[in-house]
């Protein structure tokens, strides 16, 4: 059995957009991807809402996801696979951080991954590395992600360059799925679908 890891913020943990909590087991992202993988594969969701690549957050606390990644490493190995969506939430205006620097902060947990002994036989794992979707028009998180939608136009160039310069394997998020209407930063169903079936497509190119 190959073991994956699913490292991400709240759409990882399966955030409805409509604002009525968490959608069923069944409807996240990381669950399609169990389903289509089949039983030679265990999927582990790691989400947390507000998790960010490396930044600490004076407001929520226990966010940043530099400091978390390395004991959950260690807590779900051997590994062969971790896969890393972040960076949403550094788009808040609390960050003022630019998108290419999001993305270096992307590469660091990426360097974490590598350069830790948490895969098969005390090898590093592979790492899939996800472009998250650009925000859309935002609602009530409009004044806490101020500017954020420009911002996040530019995650797929630069998450694919630190993807090259790190040697991992890449996926633009941009490129399959939309963030919804309702709120601008959480995905709908449907898109949970569509972004399982790819990321199941990516690992199994990876793992194969």
């Amino acid at each position: 059995m190959k073991t994956i890891l699913c490292y991400g913020d709240s759409n990882t943990w399966g955030s409805d957009p409509s604002g009525r909590g968490r959608f069923p087991y069944e409807q996240r992202w990381a669950t399609v991807l169990q389903r289509r993988l089949g039983e030679d594969y265990l999927v582990i969701p790691e989400g947390l809402g507000g998790r960010t690549t490396v930044w600490d957050d004076p407001i929520e606390g226990h966010k940043n996801g530099s400091v978390y990644l390395p004991p959950c490493l260690a807590s779900h190995k051997p590994l062969d696979l971790v896969v890393i969506m972040l960076g949403t939430n550094d788009l808040k205006m609390r960050f003022s951080v630019p998108a290419s620097d999001i993305a270096r902060g992307a590469g660091v947990l990426v360097d974490i991954v590598k350069k830790s002994d948490c895969g098969i036989k005390g090898a590093p794992p592979q790492v899939l590395l996800i472009a998250p979707p650009p925000v859309t028009k935002l609602s009530g998180f409009a004044e806490m992600f101020a500017d954020a939608e420009a911002k996040s136009k530019l995650f797929g160039q630069y998450y694919e360059q630190i993807a090259h310069e790190k040697g991992c394997a890449f996926l633009n998020a941009g490129d399959l799925i939309v963030s919804s209407e309702l709120d601008g930063i959480h995905f709908e169903a449907e898109e949970h679908r569509k972004l399982g079936e790819a990321v199941a497509a990516a690992v199994k190119a990876i793992l194969s």
